[in-house]
């Protein structure tokens, strides 16, 4: 018997505050990629190994499954359950590059594009390359066995594997790396060891079998169990290791993952091929093939691809204008000489001339522009969901043939796709040089014959494939979806042989049931996602892909901008139910989002530059924060039209606060808020009150600027524990004064905002607009001269509003372009922290400031890519666990990074960022001045 109480009960003791059962947390919890709507009773947060370990014991005392999820990218249903989900908080990211990077050590959490990050200076990369290696976290690539694009078979999971740290069902820790921890395991699991040698014996005495699993892991395999690791390995441990690649999560909690490293060439060139057809370009690819040496991709795309992908900015132009049934291959060409480059380039020509592209052959080395290429490729499914009819599910499936059969085997699926009524919709693309091919249909689920059309077309597909002897699974995983066609691929000694594998590790079947092995033929037609129409359009293309996730300063603290938009399809489809259960949960996700989908929100809109098709999920705050604000209308024109009083209100309190001791004062504070929320908290580097007097500056008679220092660097001065406590007007004032640029204030600077913090009122906006209008435009001379605004939230603010009539510079675009050319430099001799805030990144000027560090320092710039520190403004005093949510990573990157200087572009920011790393960080202009003066001719 199942005792989910008894469970929650002991967890929610151990595990503190991160145990949840409410309905809210359980349903956004358990939205993933998939096709499939599965709410778990209970989801847990978990921190480290000794966590897992616990829930492991508590899974088995009170027969209760459980189901790990990493990112929730898995398009198959293998990070799905209604049983207990666990989920990784952002503890699991530690990186650990063995000497000269041949491999590298990765916690579960670390996302692969940051691997790739951390291995980029080495010209090293790992091997598997999957469309979603920004959001996908390694344990999810390595239990989906992930490949990609441009790995094929021998560069993916379990092929590059070196070593794994696995917690198994009765909670013992095998590191396979660390000779104690094996030693310890041949002791203790003798009868795991004896029962998968014996598996392995009965491999070596079946060569029909023996085979069968040679010939079906030449090409992309993930249906079932990685069962060629007992034929590929006689010792043990190596055989453990490689069971667990592509395992899906059912065979034990992989903690950690030690890959090898593969070689990434500096030199790469794209090239797009235009066919008439999809079967023609099948038919290229086997020319393709033969060039394998200087191929490293190959991605097929058929019409369907590139109409869809046409409809979204930064596609080329010339994607619109192709013609009907045209397909396109993707190629990339690299080497470490770019001379061998070339004449790769021309070999590949040549080879190309028996079959001439219906459209001009496009080549192409430039970065950009194969990147741009690149973004079609790997946002292909989330574009095909936004193009998709309202309530229609996303589908997608992935197969594999070998190459010979590859023509052969799509002419078959597009038989079958007209047999069930898919030709019209389905999408058709995959990895041309691996024969393997991923398909996208978006049927109706709610309307019973198309549901029956998508049930029949699964069936009969798996049917063709296993005709074929191909894969019904290439890359995505078994999980629900293929689990009741793992016997018809492989057979019954082989199926066998797989069940034996899932009983020696989890006997019971608690760890993520259902899933590889299921006695429930009918399991990957069930639970399918209801697909309500929405409210707001602009969400109506989400198809829960979370790719988003990765920028978002609340993920795992509240919710992403994924599970927001889940619970709002939640909100409808209750609303139009009438039972008392419907009533009671919609009851509560309504209370529930105030705190989950608005106040936790930053509204830094970072969400949007991840989402493949630019849904910007910060509008549902940002909206609802406009139907509130008719609440505080009278506030907010008593605080426009009293600015400067405001002002001197904010510096009172700061004045106040720093007669007590603020890591104390801190502590407490925001001990307060737990009961207290309208308390604001007090942070450790909180800024001391800026008493500064603003004056002009004639440092000279041919150049000048208007200096517009934002309201809140008028209130700030520095932190009594910054490294330079000169407030940001008086750096700013010296080192015009070292460049000969005098520095003009408007007369009216204490009454003067940017606008940002009244955008939630329109006509507060709009008056403020026109009165910065009519001071700058007489100051400056009808837009003559430049102005300098000193924090880049308000700079990106004033930009936005003004830049059609004035000559606008973020301070640090400012001291780049026009400040630094007339100083002299003399670099420091130290790594310096470096961190763009949320709204340079999305103006394009971070690369302004890093620029202009790289002249500041003849060392290293270290930057973390935490995309947004969740300080929002006024949000990192009133809703400071958003801030420590954001910087929690960060906090860990600068651990020993022995950094004593760091820089950003935000005073506010700036904060958040003292507070979580322990390391002064002050506004660039302040690293400026410290290694600038006079040039020698002046």
């Amino acid at each position: 018997m199942q005792d989910y109480e008894g469970f929650y009960k002991e967890a929610k003791e151990l595990f503190k505050g991160r145990v949840y059962k409410d309905y809210l947390r359980c349903f956004a919890y358990g939205v993933d990629a998939s096709c499939y709507a599965l709410t778990p009773k209970l989801v847990c947060l978990l921190k480290s190994e000794e966590e897992v370990i616990r829930a492991f014991a508590l899974s088995k005392k009170y027969n209760t499954p459980l189901c790990f999820r990493g990112a929730g990218t898995s398009l198959s249903g293998q990070s799905s359950c209604d049983s207990i989900l666990i989920v990784l908080d952002s503890s699991f990211s530690k990186i650990k590059i063995s000497k000269n990077a041949r491999s590298i050590m990765l916690d579960a959490g670390v996302i692969g594009s940051d691997a790739n990050l951390a291995l980029k200076e080495f010209n090293k990369k790992i091997g598997p390359d999957p469309a979603t290696i920004a959001a996908a976290h390694i344990a999810g690539i390595v239990n989906n066995n992930s490949s990609g694009m441009c790995c094929g078979v021998k560069q993916n999971s379990y092929n590059t594997i070196k070593s794994i740290r696995v917690i198994l069902a009765d909670g013992f820790l095998l590191d396979t790396s660390d000779e104690k921890s094996i030693s310890e395991f041949k002791k203790t699991h003798k009868k795991m060891i004896d029962e998968l040698l014996a598996l392995r014996a009965e491999i070596l005495k079946d060569k029909a079998l023996q085979e069968l699993i040679r010939k079906k892991y030449k090409i992309k395999n993930t249906t079932g169990y990685s069962i060629n690791a007992l034929l590929d390995f006689e010792d043990i441990i190596d055989i453990i290791t490689h069971l667990f690649v592509g395992s899906e999560g059912t065979l034990g909690f992989l903690s950690r993952v030690e890959l090898e490293c593969v070689e990434d060439k500096p030199y790469k060139a794209c090239a797009l091929l235009f066919y008439e057809d999809i079967i023609k370009a099948c038919e290229v690819v086997n020319t393709l093939a033969s060039l394998n040496e200087l191929i490293s991709s190959a991605e097929i795309m058929d019409y369907a691809c590139l109409k869809t992908a046409s409809k979204f900015k930064g596609v080329p132009e010339f994607l619109k204008s192709v013609k009907k049934d045209t397909a396109c291959i993707l190629i990339q060409t690299e080497n470490d000489n770019e001379k061998l480059l070339d004449e790769n380039i021309q070999k590949i020509k040549n080879a190309l001339s028996a079959h001439p592209s219906s459209l001009p052959l496009r080549f192409s080395k430039d970065e950009k522009e194969c990147a741009s290429w690149w973004k079609i490729r790997k946002g292909l499914l989330p574009i095909a969901a936004s193009a998709r009819k309202k309530g229609t599910s996303v589908i997608t499936e992935d197969i594999c043939f070998e190459l010979k059969d590859l023509a052969r085997g799509i002419s078959e699926l597009l038989e079958l796709f007209k047999k069930h009524s898919f030709a019209d919709n389905a999408i058709l693309l995959g990895h041309a040089l691996a024969g393997n091919m991923h398909f996208i249909i978006t049927p109706n689920l709610n309307d019973k014959k198309e549901f029956e059309n998508f049930s029949n077309l699964i069936s009969d597909m798996a049917k063709m494939i296993a005709s074929f002897g191909g894969s019904i699974k290439a890359e995505h995983g078994t999980g629900r979806m293929i689990a009741p066609f793992v016997e018809l691929e492989w057979g019954k000694k082989a199926y066998k042989i797989n069940k034996k594998i899932k009983e020696i590790f989890d006997e019971k079947r608690l760890i993520n049931p259902d899933v590889i092995i299921s006695d429930d033929k009918d399991i990957y037609k069930k639970n399918i996602k209801e697909i309500t129409e929405l409210d707001q359009e602009f969400l109506e293309g989400c198809m829960d892909c979370g790719f988003c996730e990765k920028n978002c300063p609340s993920n795992k603290l509240s919710l992403s901008p994924r599970q927001r938009i889940a619970l709002q399809r939640e909100l409808k489809r209750l609303q139009n139910l009438k039972d008392e259960d419907s009533k009671k949960k919609l009851k509560e996700l309504k209370r529930g989002l105030k705190y989950f989908s608005n106040e936790t929100c930053a509204a830094c809109s970072m969400c949007e530059e991840l989402c493949p098709i630019g849904i910007d999920t910060a509008r549902l705050a940002l909206e609802e924060r406009k139907k509130s604000s008719k609440f505080s209308q009278k506030i907010a024109s008593y605080a426009y039209e009293n600015f400067s009083t405001s002002i001197d209100m904010a510096k009172f309190s700061l004045k106040t606060s720093s007669l007590f001791h603020l890591n104390k004062l801190s502590n407490f504070s925001i001990s307060l808020r737990k009961s207290l929320k309208f308390t604001p908290a007090t942070r450790k580097f909180m800024p001391r009150a800026n008493s500064y007097e603003l004056k002009n500056k004639h440092f000279s008679k041919e150049k000048s600027v208007i200096y517009f220092t934002s309201c809140i660097n008028r209130a700030f001065a520095p932190s009594h524990l910054a490294n330079d406590k000169r407030s940001i007007q008086e750096v700013f004032e010296n080192i015009c004064k070292k460049a000969f640029i005098s520095v003009l204030y408007p007369k009216e600077i204490k009454t003067m905002c940017c606008g940002k913090a009244f955008e939630n009122y329109e006509d507060i906006m709009q008056k403020n607009l026109e009165k910065n209008k009519s001071i700058l435009k007489k100051l400056s001379k009808n837009g003559t001269i430049p102005i300098v605004i000193d924090h880049s939230a308000c700079s990106a603010r004033l930009i936005k509003d003004l830049k059609a009539e004035f000559l606008i510079y973020d301070l640090s675009t400012y001291l780049l372009k026009e400040v630094l050319p007339r100083l002299e430099l003399r670099c420091l001799d130290e790594d310096i922290a470096l961190y763009s805030m949320c709204a340079s990144k999305k103006m394009g000027i971070d690369l302004d400031m890093k620029e202009l560090a790289k002249k500041c320092t003849s060392k290293r710039i270290l930057e973390h890519n935490t995309a947004c520190c969740g300080f929002a403004g006024y949000k990192g005093f009133f809703t400071p666990e958003l801030n420590i949510n954001a910087t929690k990573n960060l906090a860990r990157f600068y651990e020993d990074k022995n950094v004593n200087l760091a820089f950003s572009s935000s005073s506010t920011c700036e904060i958040g960022l003292s507070d979580a790393t322990n390391i002064s960080w002050q506004h660039i202009v302040y690293l400026l001045d410290k290694v600038s003066e006079v040039k020698n001719d002046r």
